[in-house]
């Protein structure tokens, strides 16, 4: 059901040596490049034409207008489950308060006397929300990406998601709901590639959707092959990968809380990666003999779970002792990162590279994706050694206001000039010396 891999009894290799020996999906974005470059092209030339060909071609459902009726929101919210409602009404509630203490402040810094930089921090103007549709339906989400982008003070919000054949055409009725909740009315039922294509270069008409500066939000390889080859038209988030859990265990851990954490990333896709990264044996054979038990009673077991944990992606790594088990767990990068074992805060305070980290028994992953407060938009692949998940920050820009009084320029002219002169760039110095009838101010 899930492999092993065994790196006990010799050093372990260094950097990429170390990644290489590790388990990973295969998500070749740039093979994807070239599927939906013509589909980008479509929509830049079509604009809502191409959107809603791609969505009967790709979702198989034709809709007449891809804006969602303010009452087709509204009536979501109306028919919502009163349990849904309330457990999406305190997921908002934890992500607010966590991400409205992530706003950043303006601050001066006196360089010199009469000489200042400001850092003000600037909510990007529009912003398009992706959220996936197909193998299951992700309300959460939307909350995930909804709220950081409004604590951050970003006014245009826009929400898109792939058309529902069983909904006439809509996006599925709670992730409406979820919208609803959020004050956002804006919503788009598109899906896929032409929905990224359809931030980026905006649709005409009355209920067209404007273009967007930032795109945010998980999709599959054609949504993050979209992002890729429009980067720099908008701004991305992260080009998101198949889900992963890697959970760093000793013998102290619970073989059923292992396993069943395992099995929760593994329903979301076939891609999905599971990794137990541990130092016992027996550890090892008690969360094997759990994953078969409860795979036996799970659902989604033969199209998602099953393949995912028989994937190259997942696997049980063994390891000499924790030492070890750190160094594979900051290579390997992972989106999520449990911490099973006897210290598992000390151990947790070590770790570099993580989209997220859980610590003890008593946070599992499943929370973090609800009602921990944190974000679950994280990154995935390995790009947890470089990029964050998603928070505010993603949504502002830092600009640099500078002021200085001609006494400020004036004794630090000489330095700029000789710089300028330095890089061969004598119309930089000659813009300092215009201020001053063309003589250079000497050094107070």
């Amino acid at each position: 059901m899930i492999s092993r891999i065994d790196l006990r009894g010799e050093a372990l290799p260094e950097g990429s040596a170390l990644r290489d020996l590790l388990p990973r999906a295969e998500f070749d974005v740039e093979a994807a490049l070239e599927k939906v470059r013509p589909i980008c092209e479509d929509v830049r030339h079509h604009g809502a034409a191409a959107v809603i060909e791609y969505g009967e071609k790709f979702d198989g459902v034709r809709v007449e207008d891809l804006r969602v009726p303010a009452e087709a929101i509204a009536r979501a919210l109306e028919e919502l489950d009163p349990a849904v409602r309330a457990a999406l009404e305190e997921s908002i509630r934890r992500a607010r308060l966590v991400h409205r203490d992530q706003r950043r402040t303006t601050h001066t810094t006196q360089v010199v006397p009469g000489g200042t930089v400001t850092e003000k921090w600037i909510p990007v103007d529009r912003v398009g929300l992706y959220v996936p549709g197909g193998r299951a339906v992700y309300p959460s989400s939307v909350v995930m990406n909804v709220v950081p982008a409004q604590e951050a003070g970003v006014e245009g919000i826009a929400v898109s998601s792939p058309p529902q054949k069983d909904f006439g055409g809509l996006p599925h009725p709670t992730i409406l709901a979820a919208c609803a909740l959020l004050g956002v009315d804006e919503v788009y039922a598109a899906g896929g590639a032409q929905a990224i294509a359809m931030f980026a270069y905006g649709t005409a008409g009355g209920s067209g959707c404007a273009p967007v500066d930032l795109v945010t939000g998980p999709g599959n390889i054609y949504v993050a092959a979209a992002k890729r080859l429009l980067k720099g038209r908008i701004g991305i988030d992260a080009e998101a990968g198949p889900t992963e859990i890697a959970v760093l265990a000793d013998a102290t851990a619970d073989p059923v809380h292992v396993a069943a954490d395992l099995i929760s990333q593994a329903e979301h896709d076939p891609m999905a990666a599971s990794v137990l990264v541990t130092d016992s044996d027996e550890l090892a054979a008690a969360v094997e003999a759990e994953l078969k038990a409860q795979v036996a009673v799970a659902r989604h077991v033969d199209d998602r779970i099953a393949p995912a944990l028989a994937g190259r992606q997942s696997a049980i790594v063994l390891v000499t002792d924790l030492e070890d088990g750190l160094r594979v767990v900051n290579a390997y990068g992972a989106e999520h990162l449990e911490i099973q074992t006897a210290d598992a805060a000390a151990l947790a305070d070590r770790v570099r590279n993580a989209g997220a980290v859980f610590v003890g028994p008593w946070a599992p992953v499943s929370l973090g994706d609800y009602c921990a407060g944190s974000n679950h938009v994280l990154p995935t692949g390995g790009c947890a050694c470089h990029s964050s998940g998603l928070s505010v920050q993603s949504f502002l820009r830092g600009v640099h206001i500078v002021d200085y009084t001609r006494d400020a320029l004036a004794d630090v002219a000489h330095h700029v000039v000789t710089l300028a002169e330095a890089e061969d760039l004598p119309a930089h110095g000659a813009a300092i010396k215009a201020r001053f009838g063309w003589k250079v101010p000497e050094s107070k």
